[in-house]
């Protein structure tokens, strides 16, 4: 059977910035901005984006591209006989573990999508009751698995279409319209009394706020945000033609994942010190700051439907590519139809994220080395799976690939002159200073 490419350049980049773009963005990046100091983890971020995780984003691709396979695939092709396939192994269970907990949250933008569809946020609500609503919903037992069903299966049904008709179909209608959305509520929220200090939260640092903590939520943060050390940037290389130029291509999703961050906050953080809210509200941010602020702005019932329609696409996006790890390595090597992978994975995340979704309700007193299902999941996957596979990934292409090969991917066979020119400083990153420097925050957040 043949093997399905992307089509053309537009596709690859929607498909690789809508992988990027997700509840990372408008969800995490927004409160972990509120949380560690604003402006100053946006320096540190932007940092570890472009100088760190770039080099490993393109790593992913030219292991993806070179090998032609799957995530586990990949380096059976690339290191056969070594035991390098383990590395492949962790790349696709790692992904089916996040997009597990990944969909519980896609399900609460789901029902918060349909709460500003029916006006549930009303003026008058206070912030308390907000969080209150939030409380309540999380930790019933059906509605929360209702929207974490209807998420995972809206990912499915757009996983069966395949890679053309499906992944980059949606991407190409759904990421422009995620950044029309996105920034419409920015400039409404710029438009609030008080917005002007919520811009200056987050444009200008106080350098003294960055210590090592902030360092590493900032490394975490582009890992998750960039989807990296979870195979899905590995698995949508391998669909990327030859003639595509990847160090652009990557260059072109780590800036669009960047702004739209960026935007998001914009849209967010405006708001929270125009009602005079606390930005350092942590996960709940989304979920119970920011209705409290719809139900009291003007026009804030609109804003509110559109949020939240951002919210689920975005998190589609992503979802999609955690999702086609799996199904990828079941069809590739196990000999599924696509059809049937789709399904495995889906009840496989399905039955996990129910256990996700129950962690806030019924099993809030089931802990898994002092933490709940959800936050095990999440901490196992962001802190530990995911920076220690995009190290082991950038350590197997700088050090056990061979560099013309490397050199190769990136130059597409010597073709593009300015590629050349660069190539070597971006190999110099992925042998030395990405290990090291990914090494050295992983372990500071252990010890610290």
């Amino acid at each position: 059977m043949e093997r399905e490419n992307f089509g053309n350049r537009f596709g690859v980049l929607v498909a690789m910035a809508g992988s990027a773009i997700g509840l990372g963005n408008l969800w995490r990046f927004p409160y972990l901005v509120g949380s560690y100091g604003g402006a100053a983890f946006v320096f540190v971020y932007i940092f570890c984006v472009f100088l760190l995780c770039l080099p490993i984003f393109m790593s992913e691709v030219i292991v993806g591209r070179r090998s032609h396979a799957n995530a586990y695939g990949a380096f059976k092709k690339l290191a056969p006989g070594t035991k390098w396939k383990w590395l492949g192994a962790v790349s696709v269970v790692t992904p089916i573990i996040v997009v597990s907990y990944y969909s519980v949250v896609g399900g609460w933008s789901v029902e918060y999508f349909f709460k500003a569809l029916t006006l549930e946020f009303t003026a008058g609500a206070t912030q308390a009751e907000m969080g209150t609503m939030f409380g309540r919903f999380i930790s019933s037992v059906w509605a929360p698995i209702t929207g974490h069903t209807i998420f995972l299966l809206l990912t499915a049904f757009i996983i069966i279409a395949g890679v053309k008709s499906g992944i980059e179909k949606f991407g190409k209608v759904m990421m422009p319209l995620l950044f029309v959305l996105i920034i419409f509520i920015a400039v409404r929220a710029a438009t609030l009394p008080g917005a002007g200090e919520g811009l200056k939260y987050l444009f200008q640092p106080d350098f003294s706020k960055i210590d090592a903590s902030v360092c590493a939520a900032a490394l975490g943060q582009a890992f998750f945000s960039l989807s990296l050390g979870v195979g899905t940037i590995l698995t949508y290389g391998s669909y990327v033609s030859r003639n595509e130029n990847i160090i652009a291509s990557s260059t072109y999703t780590a800036t669009a994942d960047f702004l739209f961050a960026m935007l998001a906050s914009c849209a967010i953080m405006p708001a929270v010190f125009a009602f005079g809210l606390n930005p350092q509200e942590g996960p709940g941010l989304v979920f119970e700051t920011l209705p409290f602020i719809f139900a009291n702005m003007p026009l804030g019932w609109l804003v509110a439907i559109l949020f939240f329609l951002a919210l689920i696409v975005a998190a589609l996006t992503s979802s999609i590519s955690l999702y086609e790890v799996g199904v990828a390595y079941l069809v590739e090597e196990r000999k599924f139809s696509r059809r049937g992978a789709s399904v495995l994975v889906f009840l496989i995340a399905w039955v996990l994220g129910i256990l996700c979704s129950l962690s806030f309700g019924p099993l809030s007193d089931l802990h898994i080395f002092g933490q709940t299902i959800f936050n095990f999941f999440d901490k196992l996957s962001a802190n530990v799976l995911m920076p220690v596979g995009g190290l082991l990934l950038v350590i197997f292409v700088g050090w056990v690939m061979k560099k013309a090969d490397v050199l190769d991917e990136m130059t597409n066979g010597g073709s593009l002159p300015g590629n050349r020119r660069i190539s070597g400083f971006i190999y110099f990153l992925i042998r030395y200073i990405c290990p090291l420097a990914v090494a050295a925050v992983f372990l500071s957040a252990l010890i610290f």
